[in-house]
């Protein structure tokens, strides 16, 4: 019975066994110690969304090209198009456009302005052949004057030939006269010789009178036929001239026409690609989201939107912001693990290749202009090389990003955090070290 209270208090207070304790703090030390010189990486953390990086594969919006009022939605939200459906049909509001006949008028008088032209082009030929006509004939008439100047040219030669024999015989005459006279003033002759050769050097008289009268006659109508030559081509000129003036008009009224023409082409071709405007079609395939236009009668502004089409096939990425101070350790091509919402995963942020859930992605575009939120913008595109990312995702959604940076011992991040000093650059010669120790491994 005695020794009953000796057993209790041994057991009760062990004062006779060796302590545990300082194993358990060595070994725990030596683990601490082992886990401070374990492999860490560095990495920034930063939130974004999920996009996608081609402009044709983010959600497009469907505007009206031309102002109308609703008539039918062929479409409702949420439905899947395919390219070339017809989401809305609109009608006309505008009075310029109200005629159902308008393309039939319009090609009426396009019709009729074609005619036009083909008749002034008529009237422009017939100026051309009047023209020809015109100087035709004053060819011939040039001719036949020309023909009547030369035989005018030598009947003055002839006429001036007579002169010249006329004056001979005259002045002969004269002479002769001179010298009767003075005979008969001398005895020697008789007054009725005399009368005879006064009678003589008077018809030689007359007869020069006669040629010097016939070569100005001639000499006249040689002028008058030249005076006659210049008036026909005067008169033929003011014809041609009057005929070119007619053309001229007509070639006026054919470019007029031509550019009415024109006009009139371009208008037609602007109502049959209105008409074809009436119907709005989906220039992509997708799901047709946030119709902005509630139902049948409402009105549309030209360029407003009335829906939203999101791509079925989208090359997704993600959007993120960096602050200023890590925009430095961020480079094209580097790597980077992300965390979709709605997707659970266990992160181990330093080690990396311990996580589960995540998915890889590479740095695609770093932005040089600053955000409106102080940050700076990062696109990040899937890895190849990595798991692909989930075909759920849906642009917008949030993921969480992890930009892997250099490898150091745990202690050296420990360290780095308590002095608030930022994480290590990490260089292409860094990487290429580790790739060749990996691969050696």
């Amino acid at each position: 019975m005695s020794n009953y209270p000796i057993q209790s208090y041994t057991r009760i207070y062990l004062h006779n066994r060796k302590s545990q304790v300082k194993k358990w703090f060595f070994g725990c030390v030596a683990v601490f110690i082992v886990f401070l010189f374990l492999p860490w990486t560095q990495n920034i953390r930063a939130k974004g969304t999920v996009t996608t990086l081609y402009q044709d594969q983010r959600p497009q919006e469907v505007n009206t090209v031309i102002g109308g009022q609703v008539i039918k939605w062929h479409v409702k939200e949420g439905d899947y198009i395919h390219k070339g459906d017809t989401l809305v049909q609109l009608s006309e509001v505008k009075v310029d456009y109200l005629d159902p006949n308008l393309l039939e008028r319009t090609q009426e008088q396009l019709t009729g302005k074609k005619q036009s032209i083909e008749f002034y082009k008529s009237k422009a030929g017939v100026a051309d052949l009047q023209i020809n006509a015109l100087n035709n004939g004053l060819q011939l008439k040039l001719n036949q004057l020309v023909n009547k100047i030369s035989q005018l040219q030598l009947k003055v030669q002839a006429d001036s030939a007579e002169v010249v024999a006329a004056n001979n015989d005259y002045s002969i005459g004269n002479k002769q006269y001179q010298r009767q006279k003075a005979m008969y003033d001398s005895g020697l002759v008789s007054l009725t010789q005399l009368e005879t050769r006064n009678q003589q050097m008077q018809n030689a008289l007359a007869k020069k009178i006669s040629a010097e009268n016939k070569l100005a006659n001639s000499k006249q109508d040689l002028t008058i036929t030249r005076i006659e030559m210049s008036a026909i081509q005067q008169e033929n000129m003011e014809k041609v001239a009057k005929a070119q003036g007619d053309q001229f008009q007509s070639l006026t009224q054919i470019a007029g026409g031509q550019a009415d023409v024109a006009k009139l082409e371009n208008q037609y071709s602007s109502y049959t690609i209105r008409n074809g405007m009436y119907f709005i079609i989906a220039s992509q395939s997708g799901q047709v989201v946030r119709a902005q236009k509630a139902g049948i009668g409402e009105y549309v502004k030209e360029g407003e939107m009335i829906a939203q089409i999101v791509p079925d096939h989208i090359q997704y990425a993600v959007e993120m912001y960096v602050r200023p101070i890590d925009l430095p350790l961020i480079n094209n091509g580097q790597k980077v693990r992300f965390q979709f919402d709605g997707f659970p995963a266990i992160v181990f942020s330093g080690w990396p290749r311990a996580s589960t859930g995540t998915f890889g992605g590479l740095v695609a575009a770093v932005e040089s202009n600053l955000s409106t939120n102080g940050k700076f913008r990062v696109l990040v595109k899937e890895d190849p090389a990595d798991k692909p990312w989930p075909k759920e995702l849906k642009i917008g959604a949030g993921a969480q990003g992890i930009a892997l940076l250099k490898d150091v011992p745990v202690w050296y991040e420990l360290w780095r955090n308590i002095n608030g000093f930022p994480p290590d650059y990490y260089s292409k010669d860094d990487a290429a070290k580790s790739s060749t120790k990996s691969d050696k491994k």
